[in-house]
C-alpha cells in the first residue's frame, strides 16, 4: 500500500473540483511537487495557479515527466490521454478518495459522513475546533464564509474531513473520529437500493481507527463496532449528546446541550432550522471530546458564519428575502423551507429549484413535489444533467405535476428571472434551490428582487 512519505511528486486530472483543489493545496503544504489539468478554467484554478500549482488546460502526457503518482476523479474520462499515458507507463493511480485515505493514514481524523449535513458539519467542526485552539486542518465540500475558501490549512497532526459516500469513497479513510449525520437513500445509480446506502454507512462506520469514537444523528441504525471503539448517539431531543430547550430568534437559533461531560445552557447559533441545530450538536460532541472549553464552543459557534450555498442569505431588505442553496435531496429541501418558514412565518415562499442528475430525479421525483409542495410558488427548471445521458421519459414534469399548488411553472435556466418576477410580492422570500448552474443566476437573482 502507498504512503503519503513516499510520494514527491503529483499529477492531478481534475484539479479545479472542490475536493482535488483541497488535496493539492494540502499536498503543497506538505512538500509535494503538484500540478494538475482541468478541463477549463475557474476562479478555483486561478487560485491554484497564484499559489504555485500549475495547470494546464489541454491534454499533454507529457505533463507527467517525474511524477510518482497520478491522482484523478471519476469525471476524468478513462480516455484522456494523460490518463491512458500513465497507465501505459506503469505511473502508479489513484482516485481522489485513495489519496484522502492516504492522509487519513497518516494524520488524526475527523470524517463526516451523511447524505445530507456533512458540508455544514464538517465546516462547523473545523470552525470550532480553531477557536478552541486546536489547529486542524479542514477539507469542506464548500466554501466556508469564515475563511473564505474549502481548504483550511492547520499545523496541528487533526483534520477534519468531509466522507463523501459516492461511488462509496468514504471508506477509504481510517478515522480517529467519525460522524454519521444521515443515511437516506441516494446515489441509487451507484448503490441500487436503500439497503445498500445504509450498508455502506455501516461499512464506513467500522473504518474506525482502534479505540475510536462514533458520533452517529439518534433516529439512525444502532451500530455494534468492534474492540475498543464507541459510539454516542446525538441529536435535538434525543440522544446520549442532545439539544433542546430550542428558541428560534430571526437569522439563529438559542439551544441548550446535554451529554456525559456536562450541560451548556443558552448556546447561540447564527444560522437558523433544527438542522442546522443538529449538526450545532455533533460539532459541540467532537469538540468536547478533545477536551475544548465550554467558553470557546460558545465563542466558536456564534463566530460561525455558516458555508457559501448552504442557507446562503444574498439580499434582505425589511419585506424581501433571497436565499440560495444548494440542497439536492427531497429530505434537505424540506428541512431547508421548513426552516425559512420559522425565520420568516409571514413571507410569501416563493422557490426555484433546478433538479440534478436524471437517476436521481428518477428516483425520487414523488419526494421533490411533496417537498416544493411546502412553498406557496415554485418555478421549477430542467434537470442539470451533470455526468449524466437523459433517461427516456425522464423530465422535470414528473415532479411539476405531483407538485400540490395552483401557484406553479416551468421554466428554462434562461427564463428563470421572468418566471420568478410573475410571482413579485411583498413580504417575499425568494429561494433558488439545487446543485446544478442554477448558482450562475444568483447575482441576476438579486438585482432582481431587490427591485421589489
Amino acid at each position: 500500500m502507498m504512503e503519503l512519505a513516499n510520494i514527491s511528486r503529483v499529477h492531478m486530472l481534475g484539479i479545479g473540483g472542490i475536493g482535488m483543489s483541497a488535496l493539492a493545496r494540502f499536498l503543497k503544504m506538505h512538500g509535494k511537487v503538484v500540478s494538475g489539468y482541468d478541463k477549463t478554467a475557474t476562479p478555483l484554478t486561478a487560485e491554484l495557479e497564484a499559489e504555485g500549482i500549475p495547470v494546464h488546460f489541454h491534454e499533454d502526457p507529457s505533463k507527467l515527466h517525474g511524477c510518482d503518482l497520478l491522482v484523478y476523479t471519476p469525471a476524468v474520462p478513462k480516455s484522456h490521454a494523460e490518463f491512458t499515458a500513465a497507465l501505459s507507463s506503469g505511473i502508479p493511480m489513484v482516485k481522489r478518495a485513495e489519496m484522502l485515505g492516504m492522509i487519513s493514514r497518516a494524520f488524526k481524523t475527523i470524517a463526516v459522513a451523511g447524505t445530507h449535513g456533512k458540508t455544514s458539519t464538517t465546516g462547523l467542526i473545523t470552525h470550532l475546533l480553531r477557536s478552541c485552539g486546536l489547529d486542524v486542518t479542514g477539507f469542506v465540500g464548500g466554501i466556508t464564509n469564515n475563511y473564505g475558501t474549502n481548504f483550511i490549512p492547520g499545523k496541528s497532526e487533526w483534520m477534519v474531513v468531509e466522507a463523501d459516500e459516492f461511488d462509496r469513497s468514504f471508506l477509504q479513510l481510517s478515522p480517529d473520529i467519525a460522524v454519521i449525520t444521515s443515511m437516506d437513500a441516494d446515489h441509487l445509480d451507484i448503490y441500487g437500493d436503500a439497503g445498500q446506502v445504509t450498508e455502506s454507512y455501516l461499512s464506513f462506520a467500522h473504518k474506525l481507527k482502534p479505540g475510536g469514537t462514533l458520533f452517529i444523528q439518534h433516529a439512525l441504525p444502532e451500530v455494534e463496532l468492534t474492540g475498543d471503539c464507541k459510539a454516542f448517539p446525538y441529536g435535538v431531543g434525543g440522544g446520549i449528546c442532545r439539544a433542546d430547550n430550542l428558541h428560534h430568534r430571526g437569522l439563529g437559533v438559542t439551544f441548550d446541550y446535554h451529554s456525559m461531560a456536562g450541560s451548556f445552557r443558552g448556546l447561540n447559533l447564527n444560522l437558523p432550522g433544527r438542522y442546522n441545530v443538529e449538526n450545532a450538536t455533533a460539532a459541540v460532541s467532537v469538540a468536547v471530546s478533545l477536551g475544548a472549553a465550554e467558553a470557546d464552543i460558545r465563542k466558536g459557534l456564534e463566530s460561525f458564519n455558516g458555508i457559501k450555498r448552504r442557507f446562503d442569505i444574498k439580499y434582505r431588505s425589511e419585506e424581501v428575502v433571497y436565499i440560495d442553496d444548494y440542497a439536492h435531496h427531497p429530505t434537505e429541501i424540506s428541512a431547508m423551507l421548513e426552516a425559512v418558514r420559522s425565520m420568516l412565518p409571514g413571507y410569501k415562499l416563493i422557490v426555484a429549484f433546478q433538479p440534478h442528475l436524471y437517476t436521481r430525479t428518477r428516483d425520487f421525483h414523488v419526494g421533490f413535489a411533496s417537498a416544493l409542495s411546502l412553498a406557496d410558488a415554485v418555478v421549477l427548471l430542467d434537470i442539470y444533467p451533470a455526468r449524466e445521458l437523459p433517461i427516456e421519459g425522464v423530465s422535470s414534469d414528473m415532479v411539476f405535476d405531483l407538485i400540490e399548488l395552483e401557484d406553479k411553472c416551468r421554466s428554462s435556466l434562461s427564463g428563470l428571472l421572468e418566471s420568478l418576477n410573475r410571482y413579485r410580492t411583498r413580504p417575499a422570500v425568494v429561494v433558488t434551490v439545487g446543485a446544478g448552474d442554477i448558482d450562475t443566476q444568483v447575482e441576476s437573482v438579486k438585482s432582481l428582487v431587490s427591485t421589489w
